[in-house]
């Protein structure tokens, strides 16, 4: 009796985990569909374009949205509710998609795709090597978090420089970043669907794992984009 019990209560863990792990990479690629929609309609749609690029601060205003809203999430997950969490998710899917849409002007719709599908690729090689290592990653996350400030302040440096080098280097830089932090998140991630019970909180956990998957990924997908997408003449 005892082994059986033991089997159902470990058949339930199996299945909370899987679920847990299910809606983190189901949220995730929800909001790169999303934020696809949301791209391919403002780029065109006239009013949207006059809204987004129409105004001098307009795209600034949006972009500031963009990083309130994840600092929010990030910051109060513990405190909303699963709902709350969920719509400020989608929100963020959306305002992402619509800075997006400036992509479409700047590079043909053939290389974006391209680019995109080379990029889905070498997120799930990362994806599923952060799952199934038994190295701890931890302490590269670490490093790969401050290297993240350092292109955050090398990409701000370069906007007054305007060196083609630099930018080609930040790009190399942010695809090795972004594709260790897509291992790192992924194993973060099965760390804790070890616990997951499928409480509101870990469905709440699930929507963090996922906006740190997607970012990482759009990230990925902008730096190859720069690297390797063909210019619009």
């Amino acid at each position: 009796m005892d082994e059986m019990n033991a089997l159902s209560l470990e058949r339930i863990n199996e299945n909370a985990k899987r679920k847990f792990l299910s809606g983190v990479y189901g949220w995730m690629a929800l909001a790169l569909v999303i934020s696809a929609a949301a791209a391919l309609f403002t780029a065109s749609n006239e009013a949207m374009l006059r809204i987004v690029f129409g105004g001098r601060y307009n795209f600034f205003i949006l972009a500031i949205g963009e990083i309130a809203l994840v600092w929010w999430l990030s910051a109060s997950i513990g405190k909303i509710s699963t709902g709350a969490a969920i719509a400020g998710f989608v929100g963020y899917s959306v305002l992402n998609g619509i800075t997006l849409s400036s992509i479409f002007f700047v590079y043909t719709g053939a290389s974006i795709g391209s680019v995109f599908i080379s990029c889905a690729g070498m997120f799930g090689v990362m994806s599923l090597y952060g799952l199934k290592t038994r190295t701890d990653l931890r302490s590269a996350g670490r490093y790969m978090m401050m290297a993240v400030f350092g292109i955050i302040i090398a990409s701000l440096i370069n906007m007054f420089l305007k060196s083609s080098g630099l930018d080609w280097l930040i790009s190399i830089i942010t695809v090795v970043v972004f594709a260790g932090l897509t291992a790192y998140d992924s194993q973060k991630m099965l760390a804790a669907s070890e616990h997951a019970d499928g409480s509101e909180m870990f469905k709440k956990i699930a929507i963090i794992g996922a906006l740190e998957l997607y970012l990482d990924f759009i990230n990925m997908f902008l730096a190859l984009l720069r690297l390797f997408g063909n210019r619009r003449n």
